[in-house]
C-alpha cells in the first residue's frame, strides 16, 4: 500500500494512530491541558491564602481544589508529559523503528486520557474529590457525594494506561535496540526511562490494590478500611506510599535523564562518569522501594521501624549526590552554550539540591515530628517536583521540540519563560519552608491575622503569578513557532550526540531507512568524529513493515469510561448496573475483535523510502 493511499483526516489519523511519534504529541497535548488545569487550581489556592481571613473560596471548595491540584499534577500532567518525551525520543535513541507493542502504546494513552477525563467530570457532577491527593481512608470513607468515587475509578483507568506504557517501554528497550547498542552504550535518557518503567511495573499494582479496596468499601459494602467493621485505615497509607514514594522516582529519574542529555550536549563533552551515573540510577530505583514509611513516622510504627526507614532514606541521598557531582564535572571545562534548555539544567542543580537537603531533614524521624503536616513539607515536596520534574519537562520540551515538530522554538521567548518561571518558583516555595517552621499547617484554607504568616503567604502568592506568566509566554512561543517558526535541521542544535539527531526533524514514519550500527557511546558523535556524514547502516535498504492504525484502543478505553459511570451510580439509579455492564461489553467486545482480526500491517517499499530520503536531503 502506498503512503498516498493512506492519507486521511487529521483527527481520524490521531484517533487511530499507533505511531509512537504521534502518540507522543497526543500525550503532550493532553498532559499540557491537564498541566494548565492544575496550574489554575494552584493559582486559586494561592489567591485564597494571599491574605488572612480570605473568603475567595469556601472551605469545602478549597478542599476540592487542593485535592484536584495534587492529583492532576502528579497523575495527569507530570506522568503523561514525561511519557510524551519518552515516546518521542527513546525508540529513535535506541535505533528502533517503533516501540515493541504499538497497539498497546495507543491503548495506554487512551486509558490515561479517559481516566483523566472521568476524574475531571466530577467538577460538573456533584463535586470533586476532597480528601487530599493522598486520599487517606479515614477522610475518604466519610466524604459525602461521589467525589472520591471519581478519584478511585478515574485513577484505576488512568493507572492501567500507565502500567501498560511502562511494560511497553521495558520490552522495547530490552528487545528493540539497534545492533551494537549494548546496555552500557544506551543514552542516559533511555536508561532512566528503563528504570522508571521497571518502577512503574512494581509500584502501580499496590496502588491498584488500594484503589480496589477503597472502591469495595465505598460502592459495594466492603470493610477493608473501616475500623468499626474490623478494617484498618493504616493499610491504605502503606499501600498508597508503597506506590507513592517510588512514584517520586518514576517522575524524577526521567528528569535526570533529560538533564544528562542537555548538559552533555551543550557542554560539548561526554557525560562525566557515565557508568557511575547508570549504577546510581539503578540504585535509586532499588532503594526507592525501601523508604515508603518515612511518610508515616507519626502513625506509631515504633522507634525501630522509624530508625530503619530513616537510615534508608538518608542512604538514597548518596546515589543522587553522585549524579549532582557528575553533572558539575561534565560542566567543568566544557564548551558551554547557554541555550534555553541549558539554562533550565543549570537552574535545576541548586534547586534540586535544596529539595534533597530538606528531604534529609524530613528523614530524621525525631525532627519529622515537628515538620510533619506543616508547610515545610509542602516546600520540600515542591522543590523536588517543580525544581526537578517541571523544570526538566520545560527543558525537554524546548530541547526536543524541533525533533517532534520540525520547528525551532524562539530562544528569546524561551529565556523569558525560564526567568519568569524560575524566579516565580523560588519566590513561591522558598518562603514556605519558614512558614512551616513558624507553625503553619498544610491544607488549611485560611489563617488568622497576627500569627506572622501574612508576609510569607503574600510573597508566595505573588511568585505563583510569575510562574503563570512564564507559562503564558511559553504558550505564545508555541503559537508563534507553529505559524512562523524557523525550520529545524536533523541535528537541530548542531551538537547532537545521540541517534535521534541523525534522522530528519520531524522523524520519518519509519524512523530509520536502514537500522544503524552503533559503534560506541554517543553513537552520532562517534560518526561525526570520524568525519562521516551519516550513520553506518547495519542492513541493506529494503521494504519496511509497519503496523496498521487502529480505532480499537479508543473503543476499549471508552468502554471502561462508560462502565465507571454505571458502577459509580449503581446504588443511586436502577440503570447504573446496566450501564456498567454495557461499558464492559464494549471493552471486552473490542478486545475480542482485536484478537480475531488478522492484522498483518503494511509495507513501505524501498523505492518510496529512497524518494523520501532524496527529498529530505534536498530540503
Amino acid at each position: 500500500m502506498s503512503t498516498v493511499a493512506r492519507k486521511k483526516s487529521l483527527i481520524w489519523d490521531y484517533l487511530t494512530t499507533v505511531d509512537h511519534k504521534k502518540i507522543a504529541i497526543l500525550y503532550l497535548i493532553a498532559g499540557g491541558l491537564f498541566f494548565l488545569m492544575g496550574g489554575v487550581e494552584a493559582l486559586f489556592i494561592r489567591i485564597q491564602l494571599a491574605v488572612p481571613n480570605n473568603d475567595f473560596v469556601s472551605a469545602g471548595l478549597y478542599n476540592e481544589i487542593l485535592t484536584m491540584h495534587g492529583t492532576t499534577m502528579i497523575f495527569l500532567a507530570a506522568m503523561p508529559l514525561l511519557f510524551a518525551l519518552m515516546n518521542a525520543v527513546v525508540p529513535i535513541q535506541i535505533g528502533a523503528r517503533d516501540v515493541a507493542f504499538p497497539f498497546l502504546n495507543a491503548l495506554g494513552f487512551w486509558l490515561f486520557f479517559f481516566g483523566g477525563l472521568f476524574l475531571n467530570c466530577s467538577w460538573f457532577l456533584g463535586g470533586a474529590p476532597d480528601a487530599g491527593w493522598t486520599s487517606y481512608a479515614s477522610l475518604s470513607l466519610e466524604s459525602p457525594g461521589h467525589g472520591i468515587d471519581f478519584y478511585v475509578l478515574g485513577l484505576q483507568i488512568s493507572g492501567l494506561g500507565t502500567l501498560i506504557g511502562g511494560i511497553n517501554f521495558l520490552v522495547t528497550i530490552v528487545n528493540m535496540r539497534a545492533p551494537g547498542m549494548t546496555y552500557m552504550r544506551m543514552p542516559l535518557f533511555t536508561w532512566t526511562t528503563f528504570v522508571a518503567s521497571a518502577l512503574i511495573l512494581f509500584a502501580f499494582p499496590p496502588l491498584t490494590v488500594g484503589l480496589i479496596f477503597m472502591m469495595m468499601d465505598r460502592l459495594f459494602g466492603g470493610n477493608f478500611f473501616d475500623p468499626a467493621l474490623g478494617g484498618n485505615t493504616i493499610i491504605w497509607e502503606h499501600l498508597f506510599w508503597i506506590f507513592g514514594h517510588p512514584e517520586v522516582y518514576i517522575l524524577v529519574l526521567p528528569a535526570f535523564g533529560i538533564f544528562s542529555e542537555i548538559i552533555s550536549t551543550f557542554s560539548k563533552k561526554r557525560l562525566f562518569g557515565y557508568s557511575s551515573m547508570v549504577f546510581a540510577v539503578v540504585l535509586i530505583g532499588f532503594l526507592g522501594f525501601m523508604v515508603w514509611a518515612h511518610h508515616m513516622f507519626t502513625v506509631g510504627m515504633g522507634p525501630i521501624a522509624n530508625a530503619i526507614f530513616a537510615v534508608a532514606t538518608m542512604a538514597i541521598a548518596v546515589p543522587t549526590g553522585i549524579k549532582i557531582f557528575n553533572w558539575l564535572f561534565t560542566l567543568w571545562g566544557g564548551n558551554i552554550r547557554f541555550t534555553t534548555p541549558m539554562l533550565y539544567a543549570i537552574g535545576f542543580i541548586p534547586s534540586f539540591v535544596m529539595g534533597g537537603v530538606t528531604g534529609v531533614m524530613n528523614a530524621t524521624a525525631a525532627a519529622d515530628y515537628q515538620y510533619h503536616d506543616s508547610y515545610f513539607v509542602v516546600a520540600h515536596f515542591h522543590y523536588v517536583i517543580v525544581g526537578g520534574v517541571v523544570l526538566a519537562l520545560l527543558a525537554g520540551t524546548h530541547y526536543w521540540w524541533p525533533k517532534m515538530f520540525g520547528k525551532m522554538l524562539s530562544e528569546k521567548l524561551g529565556k523569558v519563560t525560564f526567568w519568569l518561571f524560575f524566579i516565580g518558583f523560588h519566590l513561591t516555595f522558598f518562603i514556605q519552608h519558614f512558614l512551616g517552621l513558624m507553625g503553619m499547617p498544610r491544607r488549611v484554607f485560611t489563617f488568622l491575622p497576627g500569627q506572622g504568616w501574612e508576609t510569607g503567604n503574600l510573597i508566595s502568592s505573588i511568585g505563583a503569578f510569575f510562574m503563570a506568566a512564564g507559562t503564558i509566554v511559553l504558550l505564545v512561543n508555541i503559537v508563534i513557532t507553529t505559524f512562523k517558526g524557523k525550520k529545524a535541521e536533523a541535528d537541530a542544535w548542531g551538537d547532537g550526540r545521540t541517534l535521534e539527531w541523525a534522522v530528519s526533524s520531524p522523524a520519518p514514519e519509519y524512523n530509520f531507512a536502514q537500522t544503524p550500527l552503533v559503534r560506541g557511546l554517543d553513537a552520532l558523535w562517534v560518526e561525526k568524529m570520524e568525519g562521516k556524514k551519516g550513520l553506518t547502516p547495519a542492513e541493506p535498504l529494503g521494504d519496511i513493515h509497519m503496523p496498521n492504525p487502529s480505532f480499537l484502543p479508543f473503543v476499549i478505553s471508552l468502554g471502561l469510561f462508560i462502565s465507571a459511570f454505571g458502577f459509580m451510580y449503581h446504588k443511586d439509579y436502577s440503570w447504573g448496573l446496566m450501564v456498567g455492564i454495557v461499558g464492559l461489553l464494549i471493552t471486552f467486545g473490542a478486545m475480542f475483535l482485536r484478537s480475531v482480526i488478522d492484522d498483518h500491517g503494511y509495507h513501505i517499499h524501498k523505492e518510496e523510502i529512497m524518494e523520501a530520503e532524496k527529498k529530505g536531503a534536498k530540503a
